[in-house]
Protein backbone atom coordinates (compact mmCIF):
# COMPACT_ATOMS: atom_id res chain seq x y z
CA UNK A 1 0.00 0.00 0.00
CA UNK A 2 1.84 2.95 -0.90
CA UNK A 3 1.23 5.97 1.27
CA UNK A 4 1.19 8.87 -1.13
CA UNK A 5 -2.02 10.21 -0.14
CA UNK A 6 -1.50 12.13 2.94
CA UNK A 7 -2.85 9.62 5.61
CA UNK A 8 -0.34 8.52 8.60
CA UNK A 9 0.15 5.01 9.38
CA UNK A 10 -2.45 4.89 12.08
CA UNK A 11 -5.07 6.35 9.87
CA UNK A 12 -3.78 3.51 7.20
CA UNK A 13 -3.92 0.93 9.78
CA UNK A 14 -7.72 2.35 11.31
CA UNK A 15 -9.01 2.06 7.31
CA UNK A 16 -6.67 -1.49 6.99
CA UNK A 17 -8.35 -5.37 6.39
CA UNK A 18 -8.32 -7.13 9.17
CA UNK A 19 -7.43 -4.55 11.58
CA UNK A 20 -9.71 -5.23 15.08
CA UNK A 21 -8.21 -8.82 14.32
CA UNK A 22 -4.39 -7.86 14.30
CA UNK A 23 -1.85 -7.77 16.98
CA UNK A 24 1.48 -7.12 17.83
CA UNK A 25 2.55 -10.00 19.74
CA UNK A 26 6.61 -9.30 22.12
CA UNK A 27 8.08 -12.13 24.34
CA UNK A 28 5.99 -11.33 27.10
CA UNK A 29 3.52 -8.75 26.25
CA UNK A 30 1.14 -7.71 23.24
CA UNK A 31 -1.09 -5.26 22.17
CA UNK A 32 -3.97 -5.29 19.89
CA UNK A 33 -3.78 -2.50 17.18
CA UNK A 34 -7.59 -1.92 17.52
CA UNK A 35 -7.15 -0.74 20.89
CA UNK A 36 -3.79 1.93 19.52
CA UNK A 37 -4.62 5.47 19.78
CA UNK A 38 -2.52 8.82 19.25
CA UNK A 39 -1.47 9.16 22.63
CA UNK A 40 2.11 11.31 21.09
CA UNK A 41 0.66 14.55 20.75
CA UNK A 42 3.42 15.83 22.96
CA UNK A 43 6.03 15.38 20.45
CA UNK A 44 4.05 17.17 17.80
CA UNK A 45 6.68 18.88 15.37
CA UNK A 46 9.78 17.54 17.40
CA UNK A 47 12.14 15.39 16.04
CA UNK A 48 12.03 12.13 18.00
CA UNK A 49 14.43 9.47 18.79
CA UNK A 50 12.59 6.47 19.49
CA UNK A 51 15.04 4.53 21.24
CA UNK A 52 13.05 2.13 24.11
CA UNK A 53 14.18 -1.30 24.80
CA UNK A 54 11.76 -3.04 23.96
CA UNK A 55 10.11 -3.90 20.57
CA UNK A 56 6.45 -4.01 21.49
CA UNK A 57 6.69 -0.28 22.79
CA UNK A 58 8.80 1.00 19.82
CA UNK A 59 6.49 -0.27 17.87
CA UNK A 60 3.00 1.92 19.34
CA UNK A 61 5.86 4.70 19.29
CA UNK A 62 5.97 4.46 15.56
CA UNK A 63 2.40 4.18 15.01
CA UNK A 64 1.19 6.85 17.18
CA UNK A 65 4.12 9.18 16.15
CA UNK A 66 3.95 9.11 12.03
CA UNK A 67 1.98 12.41 11.02
CA UNK A 68 2.57 14.00 14.40
CA UNK A 69 6.02 14.39 14.70
CA UNK A 70 8.74 15.82 12.47
CA UNK A 71 11.07 13.44 12.10
CA UNK A 72 11.28 9.85 14.20
CA UNK A 73 14.94 8.46 14.56
CA UNK A 74 14.82 4.96 14.86
CA UNK A 75 17.59 3.98 17.01
CA UNK A 76 18.31 0.28 17.70
CA UNK A 77 20.14 -1.65 21.03
CA UNK A 78 23.90 -1.72 21.00
CA UNK A 79 24.11 1.74 19.74
CA UNK A 80 27.44 3.33 21.88
CA UNK A 81 26.98 6.53 23.94
CA UNK A 82 29.51 8.61 21.83
CA UNK A 83 27.37 7.35 19.01
CA UNK A 84 23.74 8.11 20.08
CA UNK A 85 25.31 11.98 21.29
CA UNK A 86 26.04 12.57 17.29
CA UNK A 87 22.97 11.10 16.37
CA UNK A 88 20.95 12.81 18.40
CA UNK A 89 22.84 16.04 17.27
CA UNK A 90 22.49 15.59 13.53
CA UNK A 91 19.40 14.71 13.66
CA UNK A 92 18.24 17.89 16.15
CA UNK A 93 16.29 15.66 18.35
CA UNK A 94 14.11 17.29 20.84
CA UNK A 95 12.23 14.32 22.26
CA UNK A 96 13.09 10.48 23.05
CA UNK A 97 10.78 8.11 23.74
CA UNK A 98 12.33 5.43 26.32
CA UNK A 99 11.80 2.72 28.71
CA UNK A 100 15.03 3.82 30.57
CA UNK A 101 16.48 6.75 32.37
CA UNK A 102 17.18 8.75 28.75
CA UNK A 103 14.61 11.52 28.33
CA UNK A 104 15.01 15.19 26.69
CA UNK A 105 12.87 17.95 28.17
CA UNK A 106 10.24 20.38 26.07
CA UNK A 107 7.21 22.43 26.08
CA UNK A 108 4.68 20.67 25.50
CA UNK A 109 3.64 20.89 21.61
CA UNK A 110 -0.06 21.48 20.11
CA UNK A 111 -1.12 18.63 18.14
CA UNK A 112 -0.89 19.26 14.14
CA UNK A 113 -4.33 20.14 12.41
CA UNK A 114 -3.51 17.65 10.04
CA UNK A 115 -1.15 14.78 9.44
CA UNK A 116 2.15 15.82 8.40
CA UNK A 117 4.82 13.75 6.45
CA UNK A 118 7.10 12.61 9.15
CA UNK A 119 10.92 11.58 8.00
CA UNK A 120 11.64 8.10 9.21
CA UNK A 121 15.42 8.05 9.98
CA UNK A 122 17.07 5.09 9.86
CA UNK A 123 20.84 3.78 10.91
CA UNK A 124 23.01 2.28 8.52
CA UNK A 125 24.43 -1.07 9.66
CA UNK A 126 28.26 -0.14 9.04
CA UNK A 127 30.26 -1.61 12.06
CA UNK A 128 32.34 1.03 12.60
CA UNK A 129 32.47 4.81 12.96
CA UNK A 130 28.65 6.99 13.52
CA UNK A 131 26.21 5.41 11.37
CA UNK A 132 25.19 7.41 8.69
CA UNK A 133 21.42 8.78 8.65
CA UNK A 134 19.38 7.77 6.26
CA UNK A 135 15.78 9.70 5.30
CA UNK A 136 12.82 7.53 4.36
CA UNK A 137 9.50 8.19 4.40
CA UNK A 138 6.22 6.23 4.53
CA UNK A 139 5.70 5.57 1.08
CA UNK A 140 9.15 4.94 -0.09
CA UNK A 141 9.10 1.92 3.07
CA UNK A 142 6.08 1.07 2.18
CA UNK A 143 6.04 0.87 -1.12
CA UNK A 144 5.01 -2.42 -2.94
CA UNK A 145 6.99 -5.44 -4.43
CA UNK A 146 5.25 -7.48 -7.33
CA UNK A 147 7.71 -10.03 -7.38
CA UNK A 148 7.81 -12.59 -5.15
CA UNK A 149 4.32 -14.28 -3.55
CA UNK A 150 4.98 -14.17 -0.19
CA UNK A 151 4.34 -10.49 0.34
CA UNK A 152 0.92 -9.24 1.14
CA UNK A 153 -0.99 -12.21 1.82
CA UNK A 154 -2.94 -12.80 4.98
CA UNK A 155 -1.09 -14.82 7.82
CA UNK A 156 0.80 -14.66 10.90
CA UNK A 157 4.31 -12.71 10.23
CA UNK A 158 7.70 -12.97 12.59
CA UNK A 159 11.13 -11.60 11.59
CA UNK A 160 14.62 -12.07 13.35
CA UNK A 161 15.16 -8.38 13.16
CA UNK A 162 14.80 -5.99 15.13
CA UNK A 163 12.01 -3.47 13.48
CA UNK A 164 14.33 -0.57 14.13
CA UNK A 165 16.84 -1.30 11.57
CA UNK A 166 15.73 -1.94 7.87
CA UNK A 167 14.86 -5.33 7.18
CA UNK A 168 12.43 -5.49 10.16
CA UNK A 169 11.33 -2.84 9.54
CA UNK A 170 9.66 -3.09 5.77
CA UNK A 171 8.31 -6.65 7.30
CA UNK A 172 6.45 -4.59 10.35
CA UNK A 173 5.24 -2.02 7.90
CA UNK A 174 4.32 -4.54 5.49
CA UNK A 175 2.61 -7.04 7.76
CA UNK A 176 0.33 -4.84 9.65
CA UNK A 177 -0.89 -2.79 6.34
CA UNK A 178 -1.74 -6.07 5.04
CA UNK A 179 -3.64 -6.70 7.67
CA UNK A 180 -1.50 -9.68 9.61
CA UNK A 181 -0.38 -9.66 12.58
CA UNK A 182 3.19 -10.02 13.62
CA UNK A 183 5.31 -11.65 16.49
CA UNK A 184 8.53 -9.35 17.39
CA UNK A 185 12.19 -11.07 18.26
CA UNK A 186 13.75 -10.42 21.35
CA UNK A 187 17.20 -9.54 21.33
CA UNK A 188 18.11 -11.95 24.56
CA UNK A 189 15.70 -14.70 23.22
CA UNK A 190 17.67 -18.11 22.23
CA UNK A 191 17.20 -19.19 18.71
CA UNK A 192 15.60 -21.80 20.11
CA UNK A 193 13.67 -20.31 22.13
CA UNK A 194 12.27 -17.83 19.82
CA UNK A 195 11.41 -20.58 16.98
CA UNK A 196 9.83 -22.57 19.83
CA UNK A 197 7.50 -19.37 20.79
CA UNK A 198 6.82 -17.70 17.09
CA UNK A 199 6.15 -21.46 16.43
CA UNK A 200 3.44 -22.24 19.19
CA UNK A 201 2.05 -18.65 17.74
CA UNK A 202 1.67 -20.33 14.58
CA UNK A 203 3.84 -18.51 12.37
CA UNK A 204 3.11 -18.81 8.42
CA UNK A 205 5.60 -16.06 7.16
CA UNK A 206 9.08 -15.61 8.88
CA UNK A 207 12.57 -13.51 7.58
CA UNK A 208 15.98 -12.98 8.25
CA UNK A 209 19.31 -13.33 6.80
CA UNK A 210 21.03 -16.10 5.63
CA UNK A 211 23.10 -16.77 8.84
CA UNK A 212 19.63 -16.16 10.71
CA UNK A 213 18.76 -19.59 8.89
CA UNK A 214 21.98 -21.55 9.21
CA UNK A 215 21.38 -21.38 13.35
CA UNK A 216 17.62 -22.63 12.56
CA UNK A 217 18.83 -25.50 10.55
CA UNK A 218 21.64 -25.97 13.07
CA UNK A 219 18.78 -25.68 16.25
CA UNK A 220 17.44 -28.68 17.45
CA UNK A 221 13.78 -26.35 17.77
CA UNK A 222 14.17 -25.83 13.51
CA UNK A 223 10.87 -28.15 13.41
CA UNK A 224 8.80 -25.95 15.97
CA UNK A 225 8.11 -23.53 13.39
CA UNK A 226 6.11 -24.84 9.61
CA UNK A 227 6.29 -21.56 7.66
CA UNK A 228 4.38 -21.03 4.06
CA UNK A 229 7.29 -18.79 3.69
CA UNK A 230 10.72 -18.13 3.95
CA UNK A 231 12.51 -15.41 2.94
CA UNK A 232 16.67 -14.18 3.33
CA UNK A 233 18.07 -10.93 2.90
CA UNK A 234 20.81 -8.70 3.92
CA UNK A 235 23.19 -11.10 2.86
CA UNK A 236 24.35 -13.22 0.18
CA UNK A 237 22.28 -16.40 -0.11
CA UNK A 238 24.47 -19.00 -1.75
CA UNK A 239 22.67 -22.12 -3.12
CA UNK A 240 23.64 -23.99 -0.21
CA UNK A 241 21.20 -22.41 1.90
CA UNK A 242 18.41 -21.89 -0.55
CA UNK A 243 18.77 -26.08 -1.11
CA UNK A 244 19.02 -26.55 2.28
CA UNK A 245 15.99 -24.45 3.34
CA UNK A 246 13.89 -26.09 0.69
CA UNK A 247 14.21 -29.48 1.71
CA UNK A 248 14.02 -28.54 5.24
CA UNK A 249 10.95 -26.82 4.91
CA UNK A 250 9.24 -28.60 1.46
CA UNK A 251 5.93 -26.82 2.02
CA UNK A 252 7.50 -23.36 2.11
CA UNK A 253 8.20 -21.15 -0.70
CA UNK A 254 11.74 -20.24 -0.41
CA UNK A 255 13.10 -16.85 -1.55
CA UNK A 256 15.83 -14.48 -1.58
CA UNK A 257 15.57 -10.62 -1.85
CA UNK A 258 18.07 -7.34 -2.35
CA UNK A 259 17.23 -4.42 0.03
CA UNK A 260 19.57 -2.10 1.56
CA UNK A 261 18.71 0.65 3.69
CA UNK A 262 19.81 3.60 1.54
CA UNK A 263 18.29 1.66 -1.87
CA UNK A 264 15.23 0.14 -0.49
CA UNK A 265 13.80 -3.21 -1.62
CA UNK A 266 15.38 -3.66 -4.71
CA UNK A 267 13.49 -7.03 -5.76
CA UNK A 268 12.86 -10.20 -4.72
CA UNK A 269 13.97 -14.01 -6.23
CA UNK A 270 11.87 -17.12 -5.52
CA UNK A 271 12.79 -19.54 -8.23
CA UNK A 272 15.36 -21.45 -5.96
CA UNK A 273 18.30 -20.35 -7.62
CA UNK A 274 21.59 -17.90 -6.31
CA UNK A 275 21.47 -14.59 -7.83
CA UNK A 276 18.91 -13.12 -10.20
CA UNK A 277 18.12 -13.14 -13.77
CA UNK A 278 19.05 -11.03 -16.45
CA UNK A 279 16.23 -10.14 -17.17
CA UNK A 280 15.48 -8.17 -13.89
CA UNK A 281 17.75 -5.22 -16.07
CA UNK A 282 15.25 -2.99 -18.25
CA UNK A 283 12.08 -4.61 -17.08
CA UNK A 284 9.55 -2.41 -17.76
CA UNK A 285 7.14 -3.28 -15.21
CA UNK A 286 9.90 -3.06 -12.41
CA UNK A 287 9.49 -0.65 -9.28
CA UNK A 288 13.08 -0.88 -8.94
CA UNK A 289 15.81 -0.11 -12.26
CA UNK A 290 19.21 -1.56 -11.96
CA UNK A 291 22.35 -1.10 -13.60
CA UNK A 292 25.93 -2.01 -13.12
CA UNK A 293 29.18 0.08 -12.83
CA UNK A 294 32.54 -1.22 -12.26
CA UNK A 295 31.01 -4.30 -11.22
CA UNK A 296 28.79 -2.99 -8.62
CA UNK A 297 24.88 -2.96 -8.32
CA UNK A 298 23.25 0.70 -8.50
CA UNK A 299 19.33 0.62 -7.66
CA UNK A 300 16.94 3.71 -9.04
CA UNK A 301 13.04 3.43 -7.30
CA UNK A 302 10.29 5.01 -5.81
CA UNK A 303 11.73 3.22 -2.29
CA UNK A 304 14.91 4.33 -2.54
CA UNK A 305 16.20 6.98 0.35
CA UNK A 306 15.85 10.52 -0.02
CA UNK A 307 19.17 11.24 1.51
CA UNK A 308 21.38 11.48 3.74
CA UNK A 309 20.59 13.84 7.04
CA UNK A 310 23.82 15.19 7.80
CA UNK A 311 24.64 17.87 4.79
CA UNK A 312 28.46 16.73 4.77
CA UNK A 313 27.89 13.16 4.00
CA UNK A 314 28.79 11.85 0.92
CA UNK A 315 25.18 11.98 -1.81
CA UNK A 316 23.62 9.28 -1.59
CA UNK A 317 22.31 8.73 -5.21
CA UNK A 318 24.36 9.45 -8.41
CA UNK A 319 23.56 12.32 -10.66
CA UNK A 320 20.82 10.26 -12.55
CA UNK A 321 19.14 9.42 -8.94
CA UNK A 322 20.93 5.52 -8.28
CA UNK A 323 21.87 4.37 -5.43
CA UNK A 324 25.88 2.43 -5.45
CA UNK A 325 25.02 -0.55 -3.60
CA UNK A 326 29.08 -1.52 -3.38
CA UNK A 327 27.81 -4.76 -3.68
CA UNK A 328 29.72 -6.79 -6.31
CA UNK A 329 28.00 -9.03 -8.84
CA UNK A 330 29.04 -11.20 -11.67
CA UNK A 331 26.90 -11.95 -14.98
CA UNK A 332 27.39 -15.87 -15.63
CA UNK A 333 25.39 -16.77 -18.55
CA UNK A 334 21.92 -15.59 -17.95
CA UNK A 335 22.45 -14.84 -14.42
CA UNK A 336 24.00 -12.59 -12.48
CA UNK A 337 25.31 -13.43 -9.11
CA UNK A 338 26.36 -11.64 -5.79
CA UNK A 339 29.94 -12.08 -5.26
CA UNK A 340 30.57 -10.03 -2.09
CA UNK A 341 31.62 -6.27 -1.04
CA UNK A 342 33.38 -3.93 -2.88
CA UNK A 343 34.94 -2.94 0.34
CA UNK A 344 35.75 -6.35 1.55
CA UNK A 345 38.34 -7.53 -0.59
CA UNK A 346 41.46 -9.15 0.41
CA UNK A 347 44.74 -8.29 -1.09
CA UNK A 348 46.99 -11.57 -1.38
CA UNK A 349 50.03 -10.89 -3.42
CA UNK A 350 47.82 -8.33 -5.70
CA UNK A 351 45.38 -10.70 -6.49
CA UNK A 352 41.75 -9.85 -4.88
CA UNK A 353 39.59 -12.42 -3.25
CA UNK A 354 36.10 -11.60 -1.94
CA UNK A 355 35.22 -13.70 0.84
CA UNK A 356 32.01 -14.59 -0.15
CA UNK A 357 32.83 -16.66 -2.95
CA UNK A 358 35.40 -18.54 -0.79
CA UNK A 359 32.56 -19.33 1.67
CA UNK A 360 29.88 -20.70 -0.92
CA UNK A 361 32.81 -23.22 -2.02
CA UNK A 362 32.95 -24.02 1.93
CA UNK A 363 29.33 -24.13 2.69
CA UNK A 364 28.38 -26.44 -0.15
CA UNK A 365 30.56 -29.00 1.48
CA UNK A 366 27.61 -31.10 3.17
CA UNK A 367 30.06 -30.96 6.52
CA UNK A 368 29.92 -27.46 6.90
CA UNK A 369 26.95 -25.67 8.70
CA UNK A 370 28.57 -21.90 8.40
CA UNK A 371 31.91 -20.20 7.31
CA UNK A 372 33.48 -17.05 7.93
CA UNK A 373 36.69 -16.33 5.42
CA UNK A 374 38.45 -13.31 6.44
CA UNK A 375 42.77 -12.27 6.21
CA UNK A 376 45.76 -12.90 7.94
CA UNK A 377 48.71 -10.83 7.60
CA UNK A 378 51.39 -12.84 5.95
CA UNK A 379 54.95 -11.21 5.41
CA UNK A 380 55.49 -12.34 1.86
CA UNK A 381 51.72 -11.74 0.04
CA UNK A 382 50.58 -8.87 2.67
CA UNK A 383 47.41 -11.53 3.69
CA UNK A 384 46.70 -15.18 3.31
CA UNK A 385 43.13 -16.45 3.02
CA UNK A 386 41.86 -18.18 6.04
CA UNK A 387 38.37 -19.72 7.13
CA UNK A 388 36.28 -20.28 10.75
CA UNK A 389 34.35 -23.43 10.33
CA UNK A 390 31.31 -24.68 12.05
CA UNK A 391 30.79 -28.32 11.47
CA UNK A 392 27.92 -30.21 11.21
CA UNK A 393 28.60 -33.47 12.89
CA UNK A 394 32.27 -31.99 14.61
CA UNK A 395 35.46 -31.45 13.81
CA UNK A 396 38.05 -33.64 11.98
CA UNK A 397 41.43 -33.87 10.33
CA UNK A 398 39.68 -35.87 7.65
CA UNK A 399 36.70 -33.06 7.46
CA UNK A 400 39.50 -30.35 7.41
CA UNK A 401 40.97 -32.47 4.48
CA UNK A 402 37.91 -32.86 2.30
CA UNK A 403 36.96 -29.18 2.98
CA UNK A 404 40.91 -28.05 1.41
CA UNK A 405 40.29 -30.55 -1.58
CA UNK A 406 36.88 -28.78 -2.44
CA UNK A 407 38.33 -25.90 -2.23
CA UNK A 408 41.16 -26.86 -4.14
CA UNK A 409 38.86 -28.43 -6.99
CA UNK A 410 36.77 -24.84 -7.22
CA UNK A 411 39.03 -21.97 -6.78
CA UNK A 412 42.09 -20.93 -8.28
CA UNK A 413 45.43 -21.64 -5.54
CA UNK A 414 45.51 -17.77 -4.11
CA UNK A 415 41.71 -18.07 -2.67
CA UNK A 416 42.24 -21.52 -1.19
CA UNK A 417 42.06 -21.47 2.87
CA UNK A 418 45.85 -21.34 4.15
CA UNK A 419 44.49 -22.76 7.67
CA UNK A 420 41.06 -23.45 8.62
CA UNK A 421 40.11 -23.07 12.26
CA UNK A 422 36.67 -25.41 13.46
CA UNK A 423 35.17 -23.18 15.71
CA UNK A 424 31.77 -24.06 18.20
CA UNK A 425 29.84 -20.94 16.78
CA UNK A 426 30.30 -17.35 14.33
CA UNK A 427 29.82 -14.27 15.92
CA UNK A 428 26.55 -12.46 14.04
CA UNK A 429 26.34 -8.72 14.08
CA UNK A 430 23.15 -6.87 15.34
CA UNK A 431 21.48 -6.43 12.60
CA UNK A 432 21.70 -10.68 11.68
CA UNK A 433 25.08 -10.71 9.80
CA UNK A 434 28.15 -12.54 10.21
CA UNK A 435 30.73 -10.51 12.09
CA UNK A 436 33.11 -9.68 9.69
CA UNK A 437 36.77 -8.44 10.86
CA UNK A 438 40.93 -8.94 10.19
CA UNK A 439 42.24 -11.98 11.70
Amino acid sequence: MPLGDGRSLLQALSGGPGHANQWLRGKSASLRLADVAVGANHCSGRSVLVAPKDQLAASRALIELDGIARRVVLCPPGVPDAHRAAIIATAEVDAIVSDGPLRLDGAIAAPPARAIDTEWILLTSGTTGVPKLVVHSLASLAGPTRAGAGLGQSGIWSTFYDIRRYGGLVVFLRALLGGCSLILSDAEESTADFLTRVGARGVTHITGTPSHWRRVLMSPAARKITPRYVRMSGEIADQAILDHLGAFYAEAGVSHAFASTEAGTAFEVDDGLAGFPARFFGRPDSEAELKVVDGTLRIRSSRTAARYLDEAAARLVDPEGFVDTGDLVERRGDRFYFVGRRDGIINVGGFKVLPEEVEAVLNAHPGVEMSLVKARRSPVTGAVVVADVVAAQGPSDALKGEILEACRRALPAYKVPAAIRFVASLGMTASGKLHRHDA
